[in-house]
Order: C-alpha cells, then structure tokens, then sequence
C-alpha cells in the first residue's frame, strides 16, 4: 500500500457502524470509543477525510464528533462539503448537496407509516435518517410479527416505489434515484479538486453499501 501511495495525495473515506463503532443491539448506542476518535482526528490532519454513513448526516456528526472531517450521511444523499458556499434550510442545518430532496415528502410518509405498523410489533423500531428509513428488527422475537413486517415493508416499498436494502437485521427504504456511496466519493473527489490521476483515494468499509465505493475506486484505478 505505501508502494502504491508513494508520490499521490491520499484522501480517506469511512464508514461508521462497524468500521468506527462496533456493530451494537441499540443503534442510538453506536458510540466510538475515544481513541478511534483521537486516530480519526489525526487522520484528517494528514489527508482530507470523509466520513460516509447511512445514517443522517446530523447522526453521524453528533457521533463523531470531529469538526476537520467531511460527512455524508443517507448513503451520501445528504453531503457537507466546505469548499462549497453553505446553503441553511429553514432549519438553520448546513445543506450542501442533496441530491433526493424531491423524495423527502415520501420519505416522510414512509416513515409515519412504519412507525404506526410498527408499533404493533414488540422489538422493532424504526430509525429516521432523513433520506431513508431504517427499520430494526433484531429483538423482534415472534416470527409471525417479524414476516408480518417484511411483508408490509415490501407493500410500502411497492406503493412508493423505493428500494429496500436488507443487512444484518436492519432494512432499509431509500428513493430510487441513482446515487449511492460509490457517487459520494465521486462527488467529494471532484470537489475537493482531488479526481486526477495524483490521488490515491482509500475507502475502509464493511457494509454491503461500502460495495459501491469500492467498485468506483476499482475502476478508477484502471
């Protein structure tokens, strides 16, 4: 790898849940620890960092906590970038690029409507991450419940036509628009000025979501 990055500009891009935090039953208790945070840190003071996550971008933040690192959050729909003149919404939440901001009303929808189904069933519980909702069901233990739930997800997912993305007990409902983790990276790199041939970008994930950033890099690096 040091062979490889001798002479280019390395930039670094991360997952959090399971690359930074460890995999946790409660996903509000995804904390990282202090010294991955103090190795992060340092990171970014040697190469500009970018941290990539499915979950809201305020989420993902409020986590980490680093103020010299990138975020993306909703698989990169929802991007903040400093080189770009900061947009606030009504909100007063820095908004740089969000490519789904059409589907939010959806989303939304979505979201009320999980949230009420879901209530019914004991140990599910429904996570806003603004561009995609994420539906947990690991302490769902009735397995009646638990196909109950798949089967009303995958009517939702019909009724508004948005994609289901299944891992480790989690799914997820995000729009169907194309743009994903592999796009952030592109995004980034182009606005950090960073898309040339002298950079050597290096992405550390393990979500299946990570895929499409790895296959981005890969066929850059041909």
């Amino acid at each position: 790898m040091m062979k490889v990055a001798k002479g280019k500009k390395i930039v670094v891009f991360l997952d959090y849940d399971g690359t930074l935090s460890p995999i946790v039953d409660d996903p509000n208790s995804a904390f990282m620890s202090d010294e991955m945070r103090a190795a992060v840190r340092e990171v970014a003071k040697c190469f500009p960092t970018a941290i990539i996550s499915g979950r809201s971008r305020e989420k993902v933040k409020e986590f980490v906590q680093l103020s010299n690192v990138y975020y993306a959050g909703s698989h990169g729909m929802d991007i903040m970038a400093p080189p770009r003149p900061v947009v606030m919404d009504k909100k007063g939440t820095e908004v740089l690029f969000q490519p789904a901001k059409s589907f939010l009303p959806a989303i939304q929808k979505i979201l009320t409507e999980l949230e009420e189904e879901t209530a019914k069933i004991k140990g599910a519980m429904v996570e806003d991450n603004r561009f995609c909702v994420s539906v947990h069901f690991r302490h769902v233990k009735d397995e009646v419940k638990h196909h109950h739930l798949l089967v009303k997800k995958l009517s939702v997912q019909k009724q508004n036509s948005s994609l289901i993305n299944s891992k480790a007990q989690v799914m997820e409902i995000r729009p169907t628009i194309e743009w994903d983790k592999g796009h952030a990276v592109e995004y980034f790199l182009e606005t950090l000025g960073l898309s040339n041939s002298d950079v050597l970008p290096v992405y550390i994930g393990e979500d299946r979501t990570d895929e499409d950033a790895f296959k981005v890099l890969i066929n850059q690096s041909h």
